[in-house]
C-alpha cells in the first residue's frame, strides 16, 4: 500500500488538567453542619443522668418548666410526668444535669417544694412567684440507682448539715414526731429527724439530731426527758408551772442535760444510745442500784392497782408494781390478788445505808435486802394499797410501819422477799361509809318531817293570834301607859309649882318627874319596837347590830 507516500499520524490530542473548585454555595450549610455537631457534642458532654421519682401527687410540677435545685442552684429540670403502673402514684422523670451524678446515689432524697407551716415556722413562700420545684439532697451511698422514692415532706436535717445525731429509747412515742425540737437549758439546739418501734416491739427508738456547736454539751452522762406538755407541781412556794416552750406544748419536745455529780464530761459520739425519760425529775436523780423483787398477796380486790404503779416506803417512792396477778385458794375457795414489784432499795438514800449498819451487814453482802426487810418487818412493816386518786380510783402501794402489828414470820432465803400485807385503807373506807350509810337510813326522816310539819303549822297559828290579838292589846296598853304617864307629869308639874322652891318636897317632886320621864321615854320605845319587830313577843329582843352600838 504504498503509492510513494508516508503516511501522516494523527496529531496529538491537547490535554488540560482539570481543578477541583468547592462553590461558595456549599458552604454555608457546612458551617451550619459544623455548628449542630459542636451543639451535638456539647449537650451529650453536658447531659446528665435521668432519674425517675414516685411522688404521691404531681400538683405544682408541669414537664419543662419544674426545676430540681440543690441549695437554690438549679442541677436539673423535670421532662416528663406520668402514672405509675397500679395509678397510686406519679412516677416524675428528671433529667439531671452532668454535674448533678452525686444525686444518684441510693440514699439521695428529692421532695417537692411548697409553702408549709410546721414546728419551724412558714417555709416555701418563694415559690408562691416561682412555682413549686423539687428539691434534691445528695446521700453518701457508694451505691447507685436511677428509681427513687420521693418525700411528700422536707426533711428536717439535710446531708453534710454539722451536727451528731443520738438514738434515745423509749417506752413509748408521745406527743413526739418528726421535727420536734431538743432543748439545752430552754434553748433550742436541735430536732427528732426519725423514730419507729425497736426490734423486740417493746420500746421505741428516737433519733434526734443536735446540730453543731452544741452537740459538745451531749456528754456519756447526759439524760434526756420528754418535755411534752405542762409540768405542773405544788411546793412550799405555791403552785409551780413549767414548760420548755409553747411549741413543745403543741407538738412535743425533748429536753436533755447533764447531772451536777457527773464526772464524765467529755462529748459524746455520734450514733451513742441514751435512755429518754417521762420526766426531768426523774431523769437528772442519782441512780437507783440494783433492783429486788418483793411479792405481796392481798385478800381483797385491787381495782384501779396495774403494772407502772408507784410503790412507796413513808412516803418516798423506791419502785413500781411489775404484775398484778389472780391466786386461788382452794381451803377458803378465794381468789386473793399477788402483787410482784421491783424496788430500789438505794432510793431509800441515807436510811439505807444506816439500816444496814444497824443490822450488821455490810452495803453490797449477798443477803444485804433480805436481811434488810427481816428488820423492817420485824419493826411492824406492812404493805396496803391506797387510793392515789379519788376521780380514777388509781391505786398505789405503801409501805408502812405499824408498831402495834402483830409478829409474822419471815422467811429470809425465800425469794422473791414477801411482804406481808394489811386490809387496804379503801376497803376501811368503804367499812366506813357502809356503816354511815346504815346510821342515817335508821333515822325516822318520814316521822320527823310529819312532827316538824305540825310544829310549823301550831307556830304559824301562834304568830297570826299574835299579830291579830295580843300585839294591837300590848301596843294600846303601852299607849296608854304613855297617857297615863303623860298626865301624871303633869299633875307632878303642877304640884311642884305649887310648892317653895326651896323645900325638900319640891326636890322629890323634881326626881320623880325625872323618873316618870325616863318611864314614859322607855314605854314609848318599847311601842314602836314591838310595831316593827312583833316577832319579839316570842323571841325576845335581838342583840343590837353592830352599826346601832354607840360609838
Amino acid at each position: 500500500m504504498s503509492n510513494g507516500t508516508t503516511p501522516q499520524s494523527p496529531p496529538e490530542a491537547d490535554v488540560t488538567s482539570r481543578r477541583w473548585r468547592l462553590s461558595l454555595v456549599w458552604l454555608v450549610p457546612l458551617v451550619a453542619a459544623l455548628v449542630g455537631l459542636s451543639m451535638l457534642i456539647r449537650a451529650w458532654q453536658d447531659a446528665g443522668p435521668t432519674v425517675q421519682v414516685s411522688f404521691e401527687t404531681a400538683s405544682g410540677l408541669t414537664p419543662g418548666q419544674s426545676q430540681v435545685k440543690y441549695r437554690n442552684v438549679v442541677i436539673g429540670e423535670v421532662s416528663d410526668i406520668q402514672l405509675s403502673g397500679d395509678n397510686r402514684n406519679v412516677l416524675v422523670t428528671i433529667e439531671l444535669n452532668h454535674e448533678a451524678e452525686a444525686f444518684t446515689r441510693e440514699d439521695s432524697r428529692y421532695w417537692v417544694v411548697r409553702p408549709r407551716i410546721g414546728t419551724g415556722g412558714i417555709s416555701g413562700l418563694d415559690t408562691l412567684l416561682s412555682g413549686d420545684f423539687i428539691a434534691a439532697d445528695p446521700g453518701n451511698s457508694e451505691q447507685r440507682t436511677n428509681r427513687f422514692e420521693g418525700l411528700e415532706s422536707p426533711p428536717p436535717v439535710t446531708y453534710g448539715e454539722p451536727g451528731k445525731r443520738f438514738e434515745l429509747k423509749a417506752q413509748d412515742l408521745g406527743s413526739l414526731d418528726i421535727g420536734s425540737p431538743v432543748y439545752y437549758r430552754k434553748v433550742r439546739v436541735g430536732q427528732v429527724v426519725s423514730y419507729g418501734l425497736d426490734k423486740s416491739g417493746d420500746g421505741v427508738d428516737v433519733v434526734v439530731f443536735v446540730n453543731a456547736p452544741n452537740d459538745r454539751f451531749v456528754t456519756g452522762d447526759t439524760r434526756f426527758w420528754n418535755a411534752s406538755g405542762i409540768d405542773i407541781g405544788v411546793s412550799a412556794d405555791g403552785l409551780e408551772l413549767d414548760s420548755e416552750s409553747l411549741i413543745s406544748v403543741l407538738t412535743g419536745g425533748i429536753a436533755f442535760g447533764t447531772p451536777e455529780f457527773s464526772a464524765n464530761r467529755e462529748p459524746a459520739q455520734a450514733g451513742t444510745q441514751f435512755q429518754l425519760f417521762n420526766e426531768r425529775g426523774v431523769a437528772l436523780s442519782p441512780g437507783k442500784g440494783p433492783a429486788q423483787m418483793i411479792r405481796m398477796r392481798f385478800d381483797q380486790s385491787l381495782r384501779g392497782l396495774k403494772e407502772g404503779s408507784p410503790v412507796e416506803l413513808i412516803g418516798k417512792e423506791i419502785g413500781e408494781v411489775s404484775r398484778v396477778t389472780l391466786d386461788y385458794d382452794p381451803a377458803s375457795h378465794t381468789f386473793p390478788v399477788v402483787v410482784d414489784a421491783r424496788v430500789y432499795p438505794q432510793l431509800m438514800g441515807q436510811a439505807y445505808g444506816k439500816l444496814l449498819s444497824a443490822i450488821g451487814e455490810p452495803v453490797g453482802g449477798p443477803s444485804e435486802v433480805p436481811l434488810l426487810f427481816e428488820e423492817l418487818v420485824s419493826q411492824g412493816l406492812r404493805a396496803e394499797a391506797r387510793t392515789s386518786n379519788l376521780l380514777t380510783g388509781q391505786l398505789y402501794v405503801s409501805l408502812e410501819l405499824y408498831p402495834n402489828a402483830s409478829k409474822t414470820e419471815f422467811n429470809v432465803a425465800k425469794r422473791p422477799i414477801r411482804i406481808p400485807t394489811r386490809p387496804t385503807s379503801l376497803e376501811k373506807l368503804q367499812e366506813q361509809l357502809t356503816r354511815l350509810v346504815e346510821r342515817l337510813s335508821n333515822i325516822p326522816y318520814e316521822s320527823i318531817a310529819r312532827n316538824m310539819d305540825g310544829s310549823l303549822d301550831a307556830l304559824q297559828q301562834t304568830l297570826g293570834q299574835i299579830n291579830r290579838d295580843v300585839l294591837p292589846s300590848a301596843v294600846d296598853s303601852l299607849q296608854g301607859m304613855d297617857q297615863v304617864m303623860a298626865q301624871m307629869q303633869s299633875t307632878l308639874t303642877t304640884a311642884s309649882d305649887a310648892l317653895d322652891p326651896d323645900s325638900p318636897e319640891r326636890a322629890r317632886l323634881g326626881h320623880a318627874l325625872d323618873e316618870v320621864e325616863r318611864m314614859s321615854r322607855s314605854v314609848r320605845e318599847l311601842t314602836d319596837y314591838l310595831r316593827r319587830h312583833p316577832e319579839a313577843m316570842l323571841r325576845g329582843r335581838a342583840a343590837p347590830a353592830r352599826s346601832e352600838l354607840a360609838p
